[in-house]
């Protein structure tokens, strides 16, 4: 999965592609990166549910 980095009104953000010509990207920034990694495993057990 490719990963890019750019910049959104003056903040990081990371971008996040299922390949390169992935038109609808998951970006988001610091803020929500934190988030993410604080509840990685909640997150992991949502995606692996049936």
């Amino acid at each position: 999965m490719p990963v890019e980095y750019g910049e959104f009104k003056g903040n990081k953000m990371i971008i996040l592609k299922r390949d390169e010509n992935d038109n609808f990207p998951f970006q988001f920034g610091k803020g929500k990166a934190r988030l993410i990694a604080e509840n990685l495993d909640a997150i992991k057990a949502f995606a692996e549910e049936e």
